[in-house]
Formats: C-alpha cells, structure tokens, sequence
C-alpha cells in the first residue's frame, strides 16, 4: 500500500480560506465525548481512594502494582543500568535542562518598595509539592520528565511526585536525575485524581502539569479548582515553514518526526511555491516507507506516522514572506520550524509560537530531548495565550501590603467613598473604626 502525502492546497484557491479557518481552530478537543466516563473515574477515586485506583489500574492497564506509590523507587540503580551512551544522553539533558532554567529562574524576582507611606511586596515562592503526568502507552518518555521535573526543582519545589505506568528503566532513571521524590504507579484519569485529591498513599498536590491521552486531559480539565494544572494538551503538532533554501528531505524529515507521536498529530507545511510543496511531500511518502513497523519494544510506529499524515498533513502553497508570517502568527503552532533564508529575522516577527527552531540545521528533535527549554508546549493554537512550562509554574505568588497609621488617614475618605458607592458598608466601618482609635 501506498504512504500518504500531504494534501497540497494553494492561497488564492476556493478550497484555501476554509482549509486555513479549519487549521486554525484545531484545538477544539471534543473531550465532551469522554467527560461522563472521566467523571465517574474521578468520583470513584475521590470516594475510594487506594482502592479504586488500584481497580481501575487492574480494568485498563491489565496491571496489579504491588505498591501504588513508591518513594524507594530504586532510580540511581536504575540509572547504573543503562547501555553508557544512553546514560550519557539522559545526563547531559538533565544538565543543558537545569541550567536553562536556572537562567530563567533568575528573572522571577521579588520586590518591595514604599509609597506614600504604604509598603508594598510582590513575594515568590515554590508550591509545596506538584505531580507530574508522564505517558505510557504508545511510547517510553524519559524526556518529558526531565523536561517537566527538573523545572519544578529548579523552582525549589520540595515535594516532585511523578504518574507514570509501569515505569520503564529509562524514564526511573530520569526521575532520579530530576530529583523526583515518588513515583505513582498508574496512569490515565485515575492517576490524575489521585494526585488531585489525595489517597491513603498518594498525598494530595498542589499543581499537576505534563501531557496525556484525552482521558488526562479531560480529568485535568474537571480537577482544576482542586489543583492548579499547567494546560489542557492537544494532540502534537509542528508547522514548518520553508522556501527554495529548504530541503525537501529534512523538511519531510521534520514533519514525520511528530506525525509519529499520534495519529492525531498535525504535520503542517507552509511553503513558498507549489514546486517545493510537491517536492517535501513526495519525501514524505518515500521516509514513510522506511520508518520500521514496530519499536524496540514491539510497538507500532509506522502506522501511527501515516495515520496523522492521511488525517492532518496539509501543505498551505503561499506568494509572499508576509503572508506566510500571518499564517503562522494565526495558527499559533506548538512547534514552528524556520527553514528559510534569513530564518532568525523571520523567527522574530512570529510572535505566537510554543517554540522556534530557527535555521536549516535545527531539528524540532533537538528541542524535544537537549537544547535545554521544556518541550511541554501549548498545543492547537494555545500559544496564543500560553507559554512553555517553566519555573513559573511551579510558584505561587502573594502580595504583602503594610500601611501607617498617617497613610491610612489619607487615603481613608477614597477607600470609604469607594466602599460606600458600593454598598459595603462595613468596608468602610473597617477603615472609620481604626482612624476612631
């Protein structure tokens, strides 16, 4: 059977305005349709604690783990056990991660300052203890916990409790190397309320963060209130934009590298000319072809990759640079990729991106493992409005507010006045009862 191609369309064409006006509302997850089965997982755990956990680990895992929450999770051995190449990887990231977020860590200052006789404080500090998601499943993902617990130690997080199912050897190695406390031996909505309201084992956190399935994302979507949690996370998605100083083969390269995260990835391409559009799906066909049936692991991979290009691989065919920079500031990708002459000036006009990889020899690859920054992105349009995870997200902040006795007396009659026009008459007799003193 044939690989699929990208499905070509050019600006201008009848079938370009709505194909676009599609792509950019991408985000729209039903997670309707699994609310009802997600809630009633959620209620059981709330009520049942250990228990239910465990039973619905047994129901869709066909597991039964000894323990539901480890802290002894044997990761420094773990570690030690690794092929050295491998080892050497997972170290180096841990090391390129921290130190990035070191360097932001440095920009989340406090202030304090006076005025008028009042002082005034902005205060930072780390939440107590966060629960990170890590996903089984399709694929082994040591990187998303470095890339997710490594910022919450930096912020100074005391307590990094991971969900993961049936953890691997790689991703216990890389708990050790992020400094994770204890590991929850689940995965799906069960494991999301565990974490959100607590078990007999599993202590209740205060932020959840990490992607997942839509059954986590629609458990992350009902617990918040409960907790904080970073974002709702769509399925992946990488926009590549090009021009005649791209080549085919990498940019094709690029696009498979996320189309086989998901079957529901999107694979997108906008390209200057119809030629390199046919050209870069071509490639995508023929590496198709090539990518192995099965991991190591005896999971499908191939499939997954053909299933998102057939579904979501689209190549939008532009005339211009600017309008192929308004393409990309609309859809608001998780990942874009800059393959184009001048790449870093044209990187600087994007200004809604999850991330940027700026020039031909930066492979949206090199993000999800080394560089440094978290690969945990805003999906389908969110980097609108979000951001990537970072130390941000694990603090809480608290404003301090202090004032004499002199600066309440004179600002006394503005707060009253605002109090009374209001309707509260005892704010007012707040202020009234003191300067009566």
């Amino acid at each position: 059977m044939t690989s699929p191609g990208l499905r070509i369309t050019v600006a201008g064409t009848a079938e370009f305005p709505p194909l676009l006006r599609e792509l950019a509302r991408r985000g729209e997850t039903d997670l309707d349709r699994v609310e009802s089965a997600v809630r009633e997982i959620l209620h059981a755990v709330k009520a049942g604690g250990d228990r239910a956990v465990l039973d619905y680990v047994a129901k869709f895992e066909g597991r039964k783990p000894e323990l539901l929450l480890r802290r002894d999770y044997r990761g420094e051995e773990a570690l030690r056990s690794l092929e050295p190449t491998l080892r050497g990887a997972l170290e180096t990231a841990a090391r390129r991660i921290a130190s990035y977020h070191a360097r932001q860590a440095e920009q989340l200052r406090t202030f304090e300052y006076e005025e008028e006789g009042v002082m005034l404080s902005s205060r930072i500090t780390p939440v107590e203890r966060a629960g990170i998601y890590a996903p089984g499943g399709k694929a082994c993902y040591p990187s998303s916990v470095l890339m997710t617990a490594i910022p919450a130690r930096v912020a100074g997080v005391r307590d990094i409790i991971v969900a993961s199912p049936d953890t691997s050897a790689e991703v216990l190695a890389a708990c050790h190397l992020a400094g994770v406390t204890a590991i929850v031996d689940a995965g799906g909505a069960q494991a999301i309320g565990a974490m959100a309201y607590g078990t007999e084992s599993v202590p209740r956190v205060d932020k959840i963060v990490g992607p997942g399935n839509i059954y986590v994302a629609a458990a992350k979507r009902l617990v918040f209130g409960q907790v904080d949690i970073d974002s709702i996370a769509g399925p992946s998605e990488i926009l590549v934009l090009a021009d005649a100083s791209a080549d085919p083969a990498v940019v094709a390269a690029d696009l498979l590298s996320q189309a086989e995260h998901d079957e529901d990835a999107y694979p997108l391409l906008v390209c200057l000319g119809p030629e390199l559009a046919a050209r870069v799906s071509a490639e995508v066909q023929a590496q198709l072809a090539t990518l192995p049936e099965r991991d190591s692991r005896g999971r499908t991979r191939r499939a997954i990759a053909e299933a998102s290009v057939a579904r979501h691989g689209v190549a939008l065919v532009v005339h211009s640079v600017d309008e192929l920079v308004g393409i990309a500031n609309e859809l608001a990708a998780e990942h874009v990729s800059v393959q184009m002459d001048g790449a870093r000036a044209i990187a600087d006009r994007i200004t809604r991106a999850g991330a940027l990889f700026v020039g031909h020899d930066t492979p949206e690859a090199a993000g999800d493992y080394l560089a440094g920054p978290s690969h945990v992105l805003p999906t389908g349009g969110a980097a609108r409005f979000g951001a990537p995870l970072g130390v941000y997200d694990f603090v809480s902040r608290s404003s301090l507010i202090g004032y004499s006795r002199s600066a309440l007396a004179a600002q006394a009659e503005a707060i009253t006045c605002f109090a009374r026009a209001e309707g509260l008459e005892a704010h007012a007799r707040a202020v009234d009862v003191r300067l009566a003193r």
